[in-house]
């Protein structure tokens, strides 16, 4: 990954992270990493442990940022999740988040949240 698109990731996460507080959620932690598996931000909102997958775009010429998360990365998901909850014995409801940021020439955001995004 180049050093502008990681840049541009790191943004789009921390804006998903500022939003998601900003709706009350309680951030658990972030880019938590299992063997190749990742999962952005993972949420506590209510009664539900939230794994959020963070797209980030500057543009729509290859489609919406959440168009993104194809089933290899949906897999990738649920396999990091699973591992995750194992590993801190999670026993509230689950969910699958994705966030979509645009971000403009101008650094103007765009954020879209996709709730039960992925079903388990």
């Amino acid at each position: 990954m180049n050093d502008s698109r990681a840049k541009l990731g790191i943004f789009g996460e921390q804006e998903a992270s500022n939003y998601l507080i900003h709706k009350g959620y309680e951030i658990i932690t972030r880019n938590w990493r299992h063997k190749q598996d990742e999962i952005d931000i993972v949420a506590r909102h209510k009664m539900w442990v939230i794994f959020v997958e963070v797209k980030t775009r500057s543009g729509t010429a290859y489609g919406k940022p959440y168009e993104a998360v194809d089933a290899r990365k949906r897999n990738a998901m649920i396999r990091a999740a699973d591992a995750y909850i194992k590993e801190n014995n999670i026993e509230e409801n689950v969910r699958f988040d994705i966030i979509s940021v645009l971000v403009s020439e101008k650094n103007d955001v765009l954020i879209e949240h996709i709730e039960f995004a992925i079903t388990h």
